[in-house]
């Protein structure tokens, strides 16, 4: 796909080439709808209405990572519909000590949609277990920690999403991943063995 070609086709008012745009990032953007707000039906929503107003507002593009772009978007839906929810208001940011910077790396299963050896139910169990740590997270954190360890994005680009500065998004994601660590050992029984948190997220 040029994405470039797309891109200024779709400024031309050329809706085919934006309806490919979108079709390569639709699934990531329901992916991070749906971590972000634990329903389909909501997340279908929030990408639905981000997509309309990446439309309404594609002149207002100004070039860089189109994806981060429109993930903004998607984002940006899904905190109007928390709020609208009242489920989690964003919690701001406290002071971070120079603990909260120890660097944890994103366990490999995180990311991974392959179910467990064991069987299908265990990585159900496992799926819900994440989502209920997902979902406990303040809002700030819980976005970094869905765009870089669950889809892969890279900082630069969730910096751009989040409208934050790179070492905010790097710090946010350090608090995360702690504060994931931390929920997640409650459901030691849930995770591959090799997972174990005994006080590293991973080997």
């Amino acid at each position: 796909m040029d994405e470039q070609a797309l891109i200024q086709s779709a400024l031309k008012g050329e809706l085919d080439a934006f309806n490919r745009l979108i079709l390569a990032y639709q699934d990531l953007a329901f992916n991070v709808a749906y971590r972000m707000l634990s329903d389909e039906d909501l997340a279908a929503d929030a990408v639905q209405n981000a997509f309309i107003s990446a439309y309404r507002n594609l002149k207002m593009y100004r070039g860089g990572s189109f994806k981060a772009w429109v993930m903004r978007m998607v984002t940006n839906g899904c905190y109007d519909e928390l709020r609208r929810q009242k489920r989690r208001p964003t919690t701001p940011l406290e002071p971070i000590s120079s603990e909260d910077h120890e660097e944890i790396d994103s366990p490999e299963w995180l990311a991974s949609a392959d179910p467990t050896p064991e069987s299908m139910i265990e990585q159900a169990e496992l799926e819900h277990a994440i989502q209920h740590c997902l979902d406990n997270l303040p809002l700030d954190f819980r976005t970094v920690v869905v765009l870089v360890d669950i889809q892969g994005m890279e900082y630069e680009e969730v910096a751009h999403v989040a409208r934050a500065p790179l070492g905010t998004v790097k710090s946010r994601l350090a608090r995360a991943r702690l504060k994931l660590r931390d929920c997640l050992q409650g459901f030691q029984e849930l995770l591959p063995a090799r997972f174990r948190l005994e006080g590293e997220v991973r080997e």
